[in-house]
Order: C-alpha cells, then sequence, then structure tokens
C-alpha cells in the first residue's frame, strides 16, 4: 500500500521513522512520500535511483506559537496548497498526520473531502487548548492514534475514534546503542576530555533557539562562578537539521573552551551527564527515560504567551508544560515557563540537582514511574499493524 505522512518538525519526524519502520515490517511491498526530515529519509531506505520520497524537510517551514504563526501565515498556506496537490498527483492508501496541527488540520479536510483515509498519529493537544478542534478529528480524520495514557479517557468521553497501544519514544530510547556506551568512550568519539558536564538543549525551532540560548549561556557563566563548578562543563546538544550557525553566535568566542556543541547524539549527551536544561517538549520525556535529572525552561513572545492565555487558555486546562509531569499529573521535575526562565532559577535548580542525593533520587524515581505508566516496547510497530488493519476492508 502507499502511504502519505506528514510531519513537521524534529520530534515528527524521530517518530515517522520508527512508523515507517513498523509500517514495513507489517506490510513489505509499502510505499513511502512524505513531508519530514532526515530520520524518515533513513528509515524509507529508498534504492539508489529510486524517487526521492521525501517532497519537503521540515527544517524549512517549522514555526511556533500564534505570532510567528501570523508572520508566516502567507508561506504557510502556500505549502498547504502544494501538499494538497501533491496528494492529489500521488493518490495513497492512506494520509498519515503526525502532530502539526496548524498544517495538518488543513490537509485533514482537505484529503477527507476526496476520499482519502485520514489517520492522525500524536494526537492534536486540545486537552490543553481549542477543544473545539474536536469536533473537526471526529469529522475528518479516520482513526486517532494516541500516545499518552492520560489522553485515552479525554478521548473517549469526547466520541474520538482512537488507537492506544504505548509510547514509541520508548522503542527509539531503549534501542538507542548511546545507552551502553562507555563515558570514556563517548567523550573520545567526540574529541572531548573527560569532565563533569551539564547537558543543554535548546529546541528544534529557530525561535525557540533564539530564546532560549541567551538564558543557557548566562547560566553557564553564572554557575562556573560559583565555588566548587569552576570545572563545569556544558554540552549543547545540537537539533536535527539545525546548523552550528544558529548556536555559535550565541556561545562567543569566549565560552568555546567549557560550551561544546554536538550533534546527532543526543541521547548520549544526556547519558553521561550530570543534570538537563531542557526546553519543554519532547526532549524531556526522553530525558526521563534515559535517567538524566533535569530542569525545564519554557519562554515564548509576550504576544503568544498573551493569546495563550486570553484567546486559547492554555492555561486554564493544564497544570504543566512538560509531558513526564503531565503522565503523572505532579511535579516530577522543575518547570521554569515565561518569566521564571531566568540564570538565576536554572542556576540555582541544577546546583541543587547536582548536589542534593536524595532530591535526584526522588526524581529518578519519578523517572521509573513515567516509564510505567508508557506500557512495554514495540508501540510503533504494533500501531503500524492497527493502520494497516483499518485500511482493509
Amino acid at each position: 500500500m502507499r502511504y502519505y505522512l506528514i510531519a513537521g518538525e524534529a520530534s515528527g519526524d524521530l517518530h515517522g521513522s520508527n512508523l515507517i519502520r513498523g509500517l514495513k515490517a507489517e506490510d513489505p511491498a509499502a510505499e513511502f512520500r512524505f513531508w519530514g526530515g532526515d530520520a524518515m529519509l533513513a528509515a524509507a531506505a529508498v534504492p539508489e535511483g529510486a524517487p526521492d520520497p521525501l517532497v519537503r524537510h521540515y527544517r524549512d517551514g517549522a514555526v511556533m506559537g500564534f505570532w510567528e504563526v501570523l508572520t508566516r501565515a502567507r508561506t504557510l498556506l502556500r505549502r498547504v496548497r502544494d501538499c494538497e496537490e501533491d496528494l492529489l498527483a500521488w493518490r495513497p492508501d492512506a494520509v498519515i498526520l503526525i502532530d502539526y496541527p496548524g498544517f495538518n488540520f488543513k490537509i485533514a479536510k482537505f484529503a477527507h473531502d476526496r476520499g482519502l483515509k485520514v489517520f492522525w498519529y500524536i494526537a492534536p493537544k486540545t486537552w490543553a487548548s481549542r477543544e473545539r478542534r474536536n469536533r473537526k478529528l471526529k469529522a475528518w480524520v479516520d482513526r486517532l492514534f494516541i500516545v499518552f495514557p492520560f489522553e485515552q479517557e479525554y478521548f473517549r468521553a469526547r466520541g474520538v475514534p482512537f488507537v492506544y497501544a504505548g509510547n514509541p519514544l520508548l522503542d527509539a530510547v531503549d534501542s538507542s546503542p548511546a545507552l551502553q556506551e562507555a563515558p570514556e568512550a563517548f567523550f573520545r568519539r567526540h574529541g572531548l576530555a573527560p569532565c563533569r558536564y551539564v547537558a543543554l538543549l535548546a529546541g528544534s525551532r529557530s525561535a525557540e533557539i533564539r530564546r532560549m540560548m541567551p538564558v543557557l549561556m548566562a547560566f553557564a557563566d553564572r554557575l562556573r562562578a560559583l565555588p566548587g563548578y569552576g570545572d563545569c562543563k556544558f554540552i549543547l546538544a545540537g537539533a536535527p537539521a539545525r546548523s552550528p550557525q544558529d548556536y555559535l553566535p550565541a556561545i562567543g568566542e569566549s565560552r568555546r573552551a567549557y560550551v561544546h556543541l554536538v550533534f546527532g547524539d543526543t541521547y548520549g549527551v544526556l547519558r553521561h551527564a550530570g543534570a538537563a536544561v531542557i526546553n519543554s517538549g519532547t526532549a524531556s520525556l526522553e530525558a526521563a527515560l534515559v535517567g538524566t535529572p533535569q530542569v525545564v525552561g519554557w519562554s515564548s513572545s509576550s504576544l503568544t504567551v498573551f493569546l495563550m492565555r486570553h484567546i486559547g487558555h492554555v492555561m486554564d486546562h493544564i497544570k504543566y508544560i512538560s509531558l513526564g509531569n503531565l503522565i503523572l499529573d505532579r511535579l516530577a521535575f522543575r518547570e521554569l515557563v515565561q518569566e521564571e526562565f531566568t540564570p538565576e532559577a536554572v542556576t540555582d535548580e541544577v546546583v541543587r540537582l547536582l548536589g542534593d542525593d536524595a532530591y535526584r533520587a526522588r526524581m529518578l524515581s519519578e523517572y521509573g514511574e513515567i516509564r510505567k505508566a508508557l506500557g512495554t516496547a514495540g508501540a510503533s510497530r504494533a500501531i503500524a499493524a492497527a493502520m494497516i488493519a483499518a485500511l482493509k476492508p
């Protein structure tokens, strides 16, 4: 069968790649065409000379926030039209939308209206805001494939057909060779001297990186100025599809001796870190599954936050911004949101993560509960099998 997948950011590319592997295992004759990234392209493993299945890379279009979307509306609408034309030309057996609701809701309606089977993988977070979108899910999406246990009760109560088969991050994390690598091998592979370090993850979108980097760099300077932390270093995990130039100007020449930039090894960077400072999103859940003590930071433009609070009413619906905390419905690790996300607050929390053994132990215990709540491995293939079953007459 022919599968058309649409992912708009790094996390969607990761989930899409594992889903492609699952679909290939269940349907050896599967054909793919997709909007995504390098991970999905690698998973598709198209023979040399065959048509390129990647229509557009997510790095060319990832945006976040109400204001950021508004300022790029014309470009986004043009890409929607490009996608619609490509769908009609290729005529897949299934359109698989992976998160990315601002774009994918438009494609869902278009595909549904033209008789295409529509699956949505990684549900839009209607439990956080814009609940009216559930009506669109019921009208345009044949099956929703959810990945968080707390979503089951929510979508069941609203009559949205769904499948839950666990969370695919378990497969991605537990199968990573980085988790088995010795610290010495990790440092040697990246040309670094063994050291005590804090992992820094600034997000994958341009707007996230621009907002995170000044705070992260000021935190790094502040931590090293404290007694007992002068030897501490920092490894910044570059996001997939980003370039060094997205980070190096903020790092500056003066910090190159103690802030190192590493690409393509996020799990390795997390695995050997004493602590991590992470932008909210998939990475915070990955850190919990890897077992890295963390603090989450998040900030956005003032206009975006105003619209979220007063129009989207996001803050009215959820208590936490991090997936791990949402899964447990309690604070397993600290979140510093908007005005709270300062170099001083980050420093205070990281000092506690590095120096308070009991605090670390409690967090690691909570990580065990998060892992338990997500179920067992094998979600990607189980979801692929469920999709194929739903396509059969």
